[in-house]
């Protein structure tokens, strides 16, 4: 297919909190390297807020070890599996996102890591939603502050409402919205993150919404819809996905942030780009320093 000698260039990352999930995590990150990446991405990878120092620092070890930059990290953002999606926003967790602040600053330090992602919080239902904005915009600054210090961004991302019903960025236009606020406010180094599977699942096309969001834009993520899994196994298929970003000329990180279909590294032969003669390449390795 014509589509598939597209040319794309890129630097992929993987997110290795949704990738290799089969093996400990300090084990992913050479499992990374072995398929052919140099970065990879983390949600919040400790059970608290505060990692003990041998966790910090077996982490940074292994990073090292397999030559993996570690370029996008998420802010705790609580008990993700039971359905929290993060604690910016919510007052009774102020003090655990506060706390979280340094040993994400200490990481980002540790790693390079300049790309710092906090997850906004859905509503409480007993709350006014202002006071959860008002909780949210103090925490954001906050953390902007203390980012600044190593030369880093905190990032927001809009999530669809379909997995997280009550979760109140669910656009592009309300993101930036509250990038804008926040602005304004003094934090300069707040930016978006563009989750291009979110955006589409709300029905976005993500050639406008790359087109509004463009100066906005520090990272990206991707995985095919409605399934969540690699590109190719969806609606949007990898021209779906990648045609967007190179027609708005982004020239950032994309993050592999889907559930795998089969194993993980079987999920990264749609990254078997073009070649020079027009050959076909195999495998992720063919796709060579991704």
């Amino acid at each position: 297919m014509k589509e598939d000698l597209m040319r794309y260039e890129f630097e992929f990352d993987v997110n290795l909190s949704i990738l290799f999930t089969e093996l400990p995590l300090l084990a992913r990150p050479e499992a990374a390297a072995r398929c052919g990446f140099d970065a990879v991405e983390l949600w919040w990878p400790f059970s608290g807020p505060v990692p003990q120092d041998h966790e910090h620092d077996l982490l940074v070890e292994a990073l090292a070890s397999a030559g993996t930059k570690l370029v996008a990290l998420n802010f705790d953002a609580g008990d993700m599996a039971s359905g929290d999606r993060g604690l910016l926003s919510l007052p009774k967790e102020k003090e655990r996102f506060r706390s979280n602040i340094d040993a994400v600053m200490a990481l980002a330090q540790a790693t390079g890591c300049r790309v710092l992602n906090a997850l906004y919080g859905n509503r409480d239902r007993e709350l006014d939603a202002g006071v959860q904005d008002d909780v949210a915009m103090e925490n954001l600054l906050m953390a902007a502050e203390a980012a600044r210090n190593v030369g880093a961004v905190v990032v927001l991302e809009a999530l669809n409402t379909f997995e997280n019903p009550t979760y109140p960025l669910s656009s592009t236009a309300s993101t930036i919205a509250l990038i804008e606020k926040a602005r304004l406010m003094g934090a300069e180094n707040v930016a978006l993150l563009a989750d291009l599977y979110h955006l589409a699942r709300m029905g976005e096309r993500l050639d406008d919404s790359l087109l509004t969001a463009g100066k906005y834009v520090r990272h990206v993520q991707i995985a095919d819809i409605p399934d969540r899994h690699e590109p190719g196994s969806g609606k949007l298929g990898r021209e779906g996905l990648l045609g967007p970003l190179e027609r708005a000329r982004y020239r950032g990180r994309v993050g592999l942030e889907y559930r795998p279909s089969l194993a993980s590294e079987r999920s990264f032969d749609w990254l078997a780009l073009r070649a020079v003669d027009d050959a076909p390449l195999e495998g992720a390795a063919a796709a060579g320093n991704l």
